[in-house]
């Protein structure tokens, strides 16, 4: 896939994740069932291990671009100050191939399988490339905390 900046979408208007969490930089397609962000891997990560991305560091980048689909719902406004929390309800199938190093810009295709309210069940792959790093079928749970 391309990455063109005029595309770009922020992130930070679909997730409550803030630097050292944040694990996606920006949101290159996004609809009501499909998302693609793009991650590039930096020396400060605070999930590196011996310059690459850990696992952790992976599954991390996979939920945060799954939520995006569930919660691009609650962030529809900008300038609202929604607060939100957010779950992995389940891992139900995860395979890890490879690990990123410091300077990859990583990939991640999600596709939501099913929904339910604000729970829903997600596929994902990252890539390096064309390389595949990580694949996964996740359930996520999303909901706005009220003040």
């Amino acid at each position: 896939m391309e990455i063109r900046e005029d595309h770009f979408i922020n992130i930070h208007n679909f997730l409550p994740h803030r630097e050292p969490m944040l694990m996606a930089d920006y949101i290159l397609e996004l609809t009501q069932e499909k998302v693609v962000t793009s991650f590039e891997i930096k020396e400060d990560n605070i999930f590196l291990h011996n310059n690459e991305l850990t696992e952790a560091g992976l599954i991390e980048n996979v939920a945060q671009t799954c939520s995006s689909i569930l919660g691009q719902s609650f962030f529809e406004n900008p300038e609202a100050d929604t607060k939100v929390i957010g779950f992995i309800t389940n891992i139900k199938k995860i395979e890890v191939f490879a690990l990123p190093k410091v300077g990859d810009k990583i990939v991640s295709k999600a596709s939501l399988i099913s929904q339910f309210e604000n729970i829903c069940h997600i596929f994902c792959e990252t890539f390096n490339n064309d390389e595949l790093l990580i694949r996964a079928e996740i359930n996520l749970f999303i909901q706005e905390v009220k003040s």
